[in-house]
């Protein structure tokens, strides 16, 4: 892992599914995530994507990369566009700086109405051997 390594893309199919499944997984209980009236009744087209599913889905992207051994040491994040139904969004990242095992990893998430989300994630890489990172925390 180096600085300008680039990872993905990730490409993440938003379901009506999803989103909601994500919502009660986070115990967001906010109706425009699950209710597609409320949601329109407050200016929205549809439900939307809550903050925690694109966090786990952030998260999901770096191990996917890095492996089921890598910890998040720090996840980042700023919502932009919505992820609606229907949209695809795809996770894009560049590794901005390497220290030792750790690395900050740049990350965007785009749908075909924008960045739906930008951020930085601090990951640690075990290495050969090594069960649990530097500092024993997992």
């Amino acid at each position: 892992m180096r600085p300008g390594d680039e990872l993905g893309p990730l490409e993440v199919p938003v379901t009506r599914t999803l989103i909601v499944a994500g919502a009660v997984a986070s115990r967001d209980f906010q109706d425009v995530h699950h209710d597609p009236e409320a949601a329109r009744a407050k200016g929205s087209p549809d439900v939307f994507m809550n903050i925690l599913t694109t966090n786990g889905l952030v998260g999901r992207f770096i191990t996917d990369h890095f492996g089921p051994t890598a910890v998040l040491r720090r996840v980042a994040i700023r919502l932009g566009a919505p992820n609606y139904p229907g949209d695809t969004m795809v996770l894009r990242g560049t590794v901005e700086e390497v220290e030792g095992r750790t690395a900050v990893v740049r990350v965007l998430g785009e749908n075909g109405r924008g960045r739906h989300v930008t951020g930085t994630v601090t990951v640690t890489v075990p290495g050969d051997g090594d069960e649990r990172p530097a500092g024993g925390v997992v």
